[in-house]
């Protein structure tokens, strides 16, 4: 499979942001594009409730609505990402949009309530998983601080997905890049699948978009400056090291529900 990643910097404008995406599903030749969280904008004062209230928009917004017509378009495959309204909650979502039909919604479960910053001031937080096949892989997604918590990805490894995809907008800070790189191999080799991680970059985030093996190890890093990138994955790879380390099949989860 080509995955198309996508390292932007999103404004407070979110025709712009919007057009910066479509303008990437134009000219991929991806299989499946990829990109960051937070994609309808960032404001001065960071993810307020004030500004992603009057960004949100519903599924058939005309944000979501553009994306999802330009896939049905060029036939193309794209996860991005919105501040999704349902009646009066709003969620921090992921969206996959197949040849103009969104087959895939991911609502945050791990709201970012971490350095300083609440999350869950802004966003209702998900509850379920979001799992489905794409060309050869059985994909999932998860998003940004999701990383933090190995228990999602290891749900989703049970359930047979092969490739995690997982849009950010990972903070800049002291430590944080080796946190992500860390984070990102580490979900990857404990379950013996792709990683796909895309990140905002610029001032407020930190760039460093990535795919992590199977085997843990980085396969390619875009670095710091806005970019695409386009690149090859293979579902053999993960067959490959499941049979080399069957961890998933040697775990003993009779005993883990034990202990929690």
């Amino acid at each position: 499979m080509k995955i198309g990643l996508h390292q932007l910097i999103f404004s407070d404008n979110k025709r712009e942001n919007l057009k910066k995406i479509v303008t990437a599903i134009e000219g991929s030749d991806a299989d499946l594009d990829v990109f960051p969280e937070y994609a309808m904008g960032v404001s001065k004062g960071g993810v307020t409730r004030e500004f992603v209230e009057k960004t949100a928009e519903p599924l058939e917004g005309p944000f979501i609505s553009e994306i999802i017509e330009k896939t049905r378009e060029l036939g193309k495959n794209a996860v991005f990402t919105a501040y999704l309204k349902e009646g009066e909650s709003i969620f921090n979502a992921a969206l996959l949009a197949e040849k103009g039909n969104v087959n895939l919604i991911y609502r945050k479960i791990h709201l970012f309530d971490a350095y300083g910053y609440r999350e869950s001031d802004v966003f209702t937080s998900g509850t379920r998983l979001a799992i489905k096949t794409v060309g050869s892989f059985k994909v999932g997604l998860a998003v940004c601080f999701d990383l933090r918590f190995p228990e999602l990805f290891r749900a989703m490894a049970y359930k047979g997905v092969e490739l995690f995809i997982v849009p950010a907008s990972w903070y800049r800070g002291k430590y944080k890049h080796v946190q992500w790189l860390a984070l990102t191999a580490a979900r990857a080799h404990e379950n013996l699948a792709f990683l796909v991680a895309v990140n905002q970059t610029g001032e407020i985030f930190s760039g460093r978009s990535l795919v992590a093996t199977p085997m843990g190890h980085i396969l390619v890093d875009l670095g710091e400056d806005e970019k695409s990138l386009t690149i090859d994955i293979y579902v053999e790879e993960v067959k490959k090291a499941r049979r080399l380390v069957p961890t998933l099949n040697l775990a003993r989860t009779d005993l883990y529900r034990k202990w929690i």
